[in-house]
C-alpha cells in the first residue's frame, strides 16, 4: 500500500485518514496525540506515496523543527559585507593606465 498524505490534516482527520488506510500514526512532538483535534501535520515520514506494508507506522509532526518555517516572511536583516562601490565609476577609474591607453577618457 502507498502512504497517504497527511500533511495540511487535522489531528482528528489525519487519525481517520491513518484508519481507513491501514496505517499507525506516531507523533513524537505530541504525547497526547490521541486527544489532538484541531493541530495541523506540517511534516510526515515517509513521505506520500512511498510503498509500504499494511500496519506501518508514519510519524507525523505538529510543529515545525527549528529553521523550517513556522511562517512569516523571514529574517529581514543587511547583509554584512555590503558590495563595493564600482559599476560605471569604477569602469572610468583608469588612474593607473598610461597615457595613449584604449582606457584613457577624454574630457571627464
Amino acid at each position: 500500500m502507498l502512504v497517504p498524505r497527511f500533511v495540511g490534516l487535522m489531528a482528528v482527520d489525519a487519525r481517520e485518514a491513518a484508519a481507513a488506510q491501514g496505517v499507525l500514526l506516531a507523533a513524537p512532538d505530541r504525547p497526547d496525540f490521541h486527544r489532538a483535534v484541531v493541530d495541523y501535520v506540517v511534516r510526515q515520514y515517509p513521505p506520500p506515496g512511498v510503498e509500504v506494508s499494511r500496519g506501518a507506522v508514519v510519524t507525523v509532526w505538529f510543529d515545525f523543527g527549528e529553521g523550517e518555517g513556522g511562517g512569516g516572511a523571514g529574517v529581514r536583516e543587511p547583509r554584512v559585507p555590503r558590495p563595493g562601490g564600482g559599476g560605471l565609476q569604477r569602469e572610468l577609474d583608469r588612474s593607473g593606465a598610461p597615457s595613449g591607453s584604449p582606457f584613457e577618457s577624454i574630457g571627464l
